[in-house]
């Protein structure tokens, strides 16, 4: 104090001119520290790009992969095929307009590439030589084709195609009078599933498994019956059969978790059955030296969770071992090396996608190739990854403030980014940090993880509102991935939690199976301990806590305001409200009773009704939004429906938005992601205190 008393003393007048000098500074400082904060804002959303689906040409030296961009004009996200070396020392389109392009693949001897493209207004196969740069529509067929895959000797296209049932009408109609106009016909349906979201009502018939040569030509049809092909293609070396994917009896519909492999004939049409347990087999993979069939799989145990482990089948012996051993994580995407010696795969690890390798004697090695950023909205964990060459591996790696480029691995050597697509639009603009946290859960002491966004320009003496976002699936994972959603939210001043509460992948099968027969239940306690955890830091205004999270998210935010009601507002995003009138209308319905109940709603309603968010309305107090695409059939708009009435008739303050056209996906277009924030955002702004 004496040393301070002598400086005031010795300053004299002088002192009040500094401290304006010193104020004036300060100020500026503050200034120019705001205006250099550029954050994101939602028509950045129109100049966000990302790669997916890389592939490795079969010398290792180049790299074909899709490039998504959104079109301001159409309001679509448009695709085109990219390619780069493998060094990244350049980068050209392959095939880049306003059509879309995708599925690349290499032919064998590298002077091609098939791919798929809606250039003649419906879905068709395309092969461009690379030499001349021509390219040939090899296919003309009424139905989209799918899953394209090259022959051994590259002179056939293989491909699985939707072929339509001939149904004959229940009732016949007079013939209609010339020049009148009657109603549209009715709509006849005796299927199990009959509409799907995304896809509208089903048209009854089957996938099947065609050939087509690779310059044109008429297309084959291999497989017959009322079954089903799907998911991966795979041609034994000797270019004479197909192997695939499809459960062959009847009444397979009824049978949600089940598949196997098989393989068809080319010459007789004759159908192998290569796998038979009780469980799904899928993402059959044949050896370059045709000995072995790797594959994933699981056996069924009627829980709503299984990790997929990685099986080898030695066609020679007929002998199937496990590779992956007890792993407790799910492997996805299994490739051979070129050597026919091990299997490079991937799999979730505590949010984020990771690439591993298994050799022929089994086990599972890990790398530090992580995947990520195949996706803008929110931060699911998300990637892709191909195979090539002697071991080049291409991948999709992004991070919380990047959607994914290219990256390649190339004989065990670094990792190198080879593609930067956003940093023109990013660069230059102020993002949220993310920090990983963790914490206990009141319930049981268990570890849960989560993420915490800063808004930019963040300062720790000041309170922020807070806005928790829950994850749907519920069995998916959130992990440190781009998120235009939750870096706008982060944009306007909120702290944003997100985690992944128990029921969430990538902590193995127990963390994920906590919630069977029991969700919602004790996720709602994980996630009010992570609210718990940051306010417990000091910097949380805990007046102002916000929550909103889709579809599984939807689920316990419903859950969430019918048990407490320390959140200031809620946004309930494609929800569903009651498990009972779900389990009758959503477009999966039956894999939805099997596996996460202990039988139909007619059968168990009290557990149906308990655990139903609508069986907690009475409890609400939270001013709720609801908002549902008006074309959602995976959990329709009847249950937002029953919500919204529900709130309306016990004078809670609610708001129903309806997305017109929009499927469960409602933020697939980019206008619809801009309007779901912005909604989101201003029904948060109509509460929170500062605005009151």
């Amino acid at each position: 104090m004496t040393i301070l008393n002598n400086v005031v003393t010795r300053l004299g007048p002088h002192i009040s001119t500094l401290m304006l000098l010193a104020g004036a500074l300060l100020a500026e400082l503050a200034y120019a520290q705001q205006a250099a904060i550029n954050p994101l804002i939602p028509e950045d959303i129109f100049e966000l790009e990302y790669a997916r689906d890389p592939q490795v040409s079969p010398d290792g030296t180049t790299i074909a992969y899709v490039r998504h961009s959104m079109d301001i004009m159409s309001d679509k996200a448009r695709k085109g095929i990219w390619l780069t070396d493998a060094s990244g020392d350049f980068h050209r389109p392959l095939l880049s307009s306003r059509a879309n392009y995708s599925s690349p693949r290499w032919s064998p001897s590298g002077d091609r590439v098939a791919y798929l493209s809606d250039t003649e207004g419906s879905q068709q196969i395309y092969v461009k030589w690379l030499a001349s740069g021509d390219t040939a529509l090899v296919s003309n067929v009424a139905k989209a084709p799918t899953h394209i895959t090259w022959s051994p000797d590259g002179r056939w296209l293989a491909f699985i195609m939707f072929v339509p049932d001939s149904v004959a009408p229940l009732a016949s109609m007079p013939a209609k009078p010339d020049g009148a106009s009657w109603a549209d016909p009715v709509k006849q349906i005796e299927a199990l599933t009959y509409r799907s979201d995304g896809r509208g009502f089903l048209e009854q018939g089957h996938k099947q498994l065609f050939v087509i040569p690779a310059d044109g030509g008429s297309p084959r049809q291999v497989t017959q019956g009322s079954f089903d092909v799907s998911g991966r293609l795979n041609w034994s070396p000797e270019g004479d059969q197909i192997y695939f994917v499809s459960h062959r009896v009847v009444d397979w519909d009824y049978e949600p978790e089940q598949s196997d492999i098989y393989s068809v004939s080319l010459t007789s049409g004759a159908v192998v059955q290569h796998t038979d347990r009780w469980g799904p087999d899928t993402n059959p993979s044949i050896s370059p030296n045709g000995r072995y069939l790797a594959y994933t799989g699981y056996d069924a145990r009627g829980v709503g969770y299984n990790n997929s482990a990685l099986y080898l089948l030695d066609l020679d012996s007929g002998t199937t071992r496990k590779l992956s051993g007890e792993f407790d994580r799910s492997i996805e995407n299994p490739q051979w090396d070129s050597r026919s010696q091990k299997m490079w795969f991937q799999y979730q690890d505590r949010g984020t996608y990771r690439i591993g390798v298994s050799p022929l004697r089994g086990g599972v090695s890990e790398t530090d190739m992580r995947l990520s950023g195949a996706t803008l909205g929110r931060p699911y964990a998300s990637g892709d990854f191909h195979v090539g060459g002697e071991d080049v591996v291409a991948f999709t790696a992004g991070d919380a403030h990047s959607p994914a480029d290219i990256m390649v691995v190339k004989q065990n050597k670094p990792a190198r980014r080879i593609t930067d697509l956003n940093s023109d639009a990013l660069g230059h603009k102020t993002l949220a940090t993310v920090e990983s946290i963790s914490w206990q859960s009141s319930h049981d002491r268990r570890d849960i993880q989560g993420w915490l966004m800063f808004p930019p320009g963040f300062d720790p003496e000041k309170r922020y509102p807070l806005i928790l976002e829950i994850h749907g699936g519920p069995h998916a994972a959130y992990g440190p991935h781009f998120s235009a959603e939750a870096q706008l939210f982060a944009a306007k001043g909120y702290l944003v939690l997100y985690t992944n509460p128990r029921g969430s992948t990538s902590y193995g099968d127990a963390f994920a199976n906590a919630i069977h027969l029991a969700y919602p239940g004790y996720d709602y306690d994980d996630l009010m301990s992570g609210v718990d955890s940051v306010i417990d830091r000091g910097f949380v205004d805990s007046e102002q806590l916000f929550v909103t999270g889709g579809s599984g998210g939807g689920v316990l935010t419903a859950w969430i305001v019918g048990k407490t009601d320390r959140f200031a507002a809620a946004v309930v995003a494609k929800p569903v409200i009651n498990w009972i009138s779900f389990a009758l209308t959503a477009d999966s319905a039956l894999y939805f009773s099997k596996l996460w109940f202990d039988g139909p709603a007619w059968e168990e309603t009290e557990d149906y009704w308990a655990r139903s968010p609508l069986s907690l309305v009475g409890n609400v107090s939270t001013p709720t939004m609801l908002l549902t695409g008006e074309h959602d059939y995976r959990t329709p708009m009847s249950e937002t429906e029953q919500y919204y009435q529900a709130l309306k008739q016990r004078k809670i303050d609610t708001m129903m938005i309806r997305i017109p056209g929009a499927s469960h996906g409602i933020a697939s277009r980019p206008s619809r992601l801009i309007a779901k924030v912005n909604n989101i955002l201003a029904w948060f702004e109509r509460y929170r205190p500062s605005a009151q």
